[in-house]
C-alpha cells in the first residue's frame, strides 16, 4: 500500500472511529442501563447544567487535554479531534434515536452499543493518531507517578463513576458488561483494523494495549 493510500485510509478510520464511537455511546444512553464509567459523569454533569451530554463530554475533554501540560503529554491529531467529533456524534445519534420504554428495545441497544463501542475502539486506535485525552491521563499519571497503569486507570475510573454517579449519572448492567467485554472486544477489532505498514510485509496495530488505549471515550 503506497504511503499516500496509507494515510488516507488511516484518516477514514480515525473519523469512522470517532464517529462511531460517539454513535456508540448514545445507544448506550438511550437504553439507559448504565454508561462507560467517564460517560456516568458527563451525564452527571449534564443534569446539573442542563447542557446536553454530547457538549459536556466536549468540555470535559478538553479540560482533561489541559491538565496534559504538567504531565508533559503531547496529543496528536487524533487526540484533538477524540475532544470535538466524539461528543458531536454523541448528540447527533440522540437526536436521532426515539425514545426506547421496553427492555424488549432497552437491552439490544445497550448490547448494540457496547459492541459498536468495541468496534470504534479498533477502528481509531489502529489509525495511529494518538490516544485520546482521557487515556493520554491516565499513562501520563503512570509516567509521572511510576504507578501502573492498571491502577491509574481504576483509580481515575472509580473516581468519575462515583462522582457521576451523585450528580445522577445512570450505573447500571450496562456498565458492567462494558467493563468485562470492551477489552476483549477491543483486541478483536484492533486485528480487524490493522492497517497495512508501508513495506507490505506486516501491519501496524496502535502500540498501546486496549487497557491503555480505551477511553469514555
Amino acid at each position: 500500500m503506497s504511503t499516500r493510500r496509507r494515510l488516507g485510509r488511516r484518516l477514514i478510520q480515525l473519523y469512522a472511529g470517532l464517529t462511531l464511537h460517539g454513535a456508540s455511546s448514545a445507544l448506550l444512553v438511550a437504553a439507559g442501563l448504565g454508561l462507560e464509567p467517564w460517560n456516568v459523569l458527563h451525564q452527571g454533569l449534564a443534569e446539573l447544567t442542563g447542557l446536553t451530554i454530547g457538549v459536556v463530554s466536549i468540555v470535559v475533554g478538553a479540560a482533561v487535554l489541559l491538565l496534559w501540560i504538567p504531565l508533559r503529554q503531547r496529543p496528536g491529531l487524533g487526540t484533538v479531534s477524540n475532544v470535538i467529533v466524539v461528543g458531536l456524534a454523541m448528540d447527533g445519534t440522540l437526536a436521532l434515536v426515539p425514545d426506547a420504554r421496553s427492555l424488549a428495545v432497552r437491552v439490544p441497544l445497550m448490547l448494540a452499543g457496547i459492541v459498536l463501542n468495541g468496534a470504534a475502539t479498533g477502528l481509531y486506535i489502529a489509525a495511529r493518531f494518538g490516544p485520546g485525552p482521557r487515556d493520554g491521563l491516565m499513562t501520563g499519571l503512570h509516567r509521572h507517578t511510576g504507578r501502573s497503569i492498571r491502577l491509574m486507570r481504576t483509580g481515575v475510573e472509580v473516581a468519575v463513576v462515583v462522582s457521576g454517579f451523585l450528580l445522577g449519572g445512570t450505573i447500571g448492567i450496562g456498565t458492567v458488561l462494558y467493563a468485562v467485554s470492551i477489552g476483549p472486544l477491543a483486541q478483536l477489532f484492533l486485528r480487524v483494523f490493522a492497517v497495512p505498514a508501508a513495506s507490505g510485509g506486516s501491519t501496524v496495530v496502535a502500540t498501546s494495549t486496549p487497557e491503555r488505549a480505551i477511553l469514555h471515550g
